[in-house]
């Protein structure tokens, strides 16, 4: 894949990871988008603030690796996968990762980033489904 090294990959992982710290011990939270996001959308406002400000730090980060290398995206455009569904077909895949985040009780950042580093039993179950649905995914669509 172009655009990918392992130093890259490394340095990606460990901001992750950062960003996951500093929000539980600044913050006590932790980060699972899927329930920051649900959270503010099933009207749970309590907390709206921090939550807000989480998910337009998403965009915002991104925008803000874009200033600092402006090439970025230009650089990892060939290497990116081409999205051959109709939109019905991404709906519909949308629609179902929600449901089995919900059913799960967080997605891939809460269990997989989160989860694992607390050593939870029920992330890294999840985490293992997670994994090979996407194996599986791969070798039935043929992606």
């Amino acid at each position: 894949m172009f655009g990918f090294s392992p130093v890259s990959a490394a340095v990606g992982g460990a901001m992750i990871g950062l960003g996951v710290a500093l929000l539980w011990i600044v913050n006590g939270r932790v980060c699972g988008v899927s329930n920051i996001f649900g959270s503010i959308v099933s009207g749970n406002w309590a907390d709206l603030s921090w939550r807000l400000l989480f998910i337009a730090g998403l965009p915002l980060g991104a925008a803000a690796a874009l200033l600092v290398g402006p090439r970025l995206l230009a650089d990892m455009a060939p290497g990116l996968p081409e999205l051959d569904m109709s939109p019905a077909l991404l709906v519909g895949s949308g629609i179902l990762v929600g449901i089995g985040a919900a059913l799960a009780r967080g997605c891939t950042s809460g269990h997989g980033v989160f989860g694992l580093a607390n050593l939870s039993l029920r992330s890294f179950v999840a985490v293992g489904v997670f994994m090979a649905t996407a194996v599986l995914t791969v070798f039935v669509a043929g992606a």
